[in-house]
């Protein structure tokens, strides 16, 4: 709480913003403002709820401190950093950039709301950085949408790798430590996200698809059919990280592509990775400024996987995707405190130069989380009266019965 505090004027919100951090370290069964402020032992919901609508402070500023956090925690030179997106899917059509597009959480076409978010990622540790939302175009073309839901008006439409450049860009001229970007398709086909990595010196292992065309001294070829011509000594088997199962070994190739240089100098690499059973192949594009061993571009590749770790952290055990918040800020402010929590959990369990304890897996995020809640939250937090909660939410969910009640008189008979 040293780290934020100085961005909440007066001790009220200050006091607010722990008590709702600890809400979301708490193993609570759901997690909303109700919940949290319950956990808190507040008489009321309202606090909780005005802390992410109408108190004063700015969410981007926080994750800017954030960001110094981690950087002063977990500051590694070779860091990376993992730009990926993860839906939550919605019901009702209100809440802000909610709309049927393609959620890579459900696999399918659903009523969903996206978000670019960015990870940064050490051979230790992996903490959530930065996210922003993605507001699709049926949105920023509507006044009235955006108007209910508080969109500011210089919030313009911006593709999720436009939306990703501009959180690198945020991350490095803030001058945290990193050296490499990895992302997934949705990214790896983005010509201009590329350009603007090697702008910003930053080498990157972007994943692409098979029907991606390279120029080699031979001619254009896809990179399916570059890799079908490869020789079998081309070929390296190699672990791309460790798991919970043990390495992750793949057969790995890769070639340069010479022709692909431009202004910005350095080396450009078509990476290949074969699936050592099914034989499916996967494709990256890469560039570093400097000649790169095989085995590093390799590592790069592997630890696009922690972002997936984080979303799973974040969603099962802070709540990202349980909020109940239909406009721009709320949703900020929300994210913004996950992160927050997330990036505490992440520096705690880091390892930095100590050895593992003999006979244990070293400290997980899931673990300390329970033990935080154990020994620091539970013994010291204050219990509200239950039966005075059960009445306001008796009482809260018959106001919302009748209002429905009442509006459906209006409309049919």
């Amino acid at each position: 709480m040293l780290t934020v505090g100085q961005r909440f004027r007066r001790p009220e919100p200050r006091r607010r913003v722990g008590n709702f951090v600890r809400g979301l370290l708490a193993p609570l069964p759901r997690k909303n403002c109700w919940t949290i402020a319950e956990h808190a032992g507040d008489a009321g919901p309202d606090g909780m709820q005005d802390l992410l609508t109408r108190v004063k402070w700015d969410h981007a500023a926080v994750r800017g401190d954030v960001r110094e956090f981690i950087a002063e925690q977990l500051g590694d030179a070779d860091a990376v950093l993992v730009i990926d997106e993860t839906g939550d899917l919605k019901k009702a059509r209100h809440t802000v950039g909610v709309q049927r597009q393609y959620s890579g959480t459900a696999g399918k076409i659903e009523n969903c709301q996206l978000a670019v978010h960015l990870v940064y990622a050490t051979e230790t540790a992996h903490a959530m950085l930065d996210a922003a939302l993605y507001l699709p175009k049926s949105w920023c073309d509507n006044p009235q949408r955006r108007a209910e839901a508080g969109v500011p008006e210089q919030v313009q439409f911006a593709t999720k790798p436009q939306l990703a450049s501009r959180m690198i860009e945020a991350a490095v001229a803030a001058g945290l430590p990193c050296r490499w970007v990895a992302g997934d398709e949705a990214y790896g086909g983005d010509p201009r996200l590329a350009a603007r990595l090697r702008t910003l010196r930053l080498g990157y292992v972007l994943a692409v698809a098979c029907s991606h065309q390279v120029t080699t001294g031979q001619g254009v070829y896809r990179a399916d059919v570059l890799a079908a011509g490869l020789p079998a000594s081309a070929w390296q088997r190699m672990s791309a990280g460790r798991g919970a199962k043990g390495y992750r070994y793949y057969d790995w190739a890769f070639t340069a592509l010479p022709h692909a240089a431009d202004s910005h100098g350095g080396h450009h690499w078509l990476l290949i990775r074969r699936n050592r059973t099914t034989g499916e192949l996967a494709f990256y594009r890469c560039w570093s400024p400097e000649l790169t061993a095989l085995r590093t571009l390799v590592m790069v590749a592997g630890r696009r996987w922690k972002i997936e770790e984080s979303f799973q952290a974040a969603k099962s055990g802070l709540g990202l995707d349980q909020h109940q918040h239909r406009r721009w800020t709320s949703w900020h402010r929300w994210t913004t405190l996950t992160i927050f929590a997330h990036a505490f959990l992440a520096a705690a369990t880091a390892h930095h130069d100590r050895p593992d304890p003999i006979g244990l897996i070293p400290l997980t995020v899931n673990e300390l989380r329970h033990l935080f809640h154990v020994l620091i939250i539970n013994p010291a937090r204050r219990h509200a009266d239950p039966l005075l909660w059960s009445i306001r939410r008796r009482r809260h969910q018959a106001r919302a019965r009748n209002s429905h009640y009442a509006r459906q008189a209006l409309t049919k008979p």
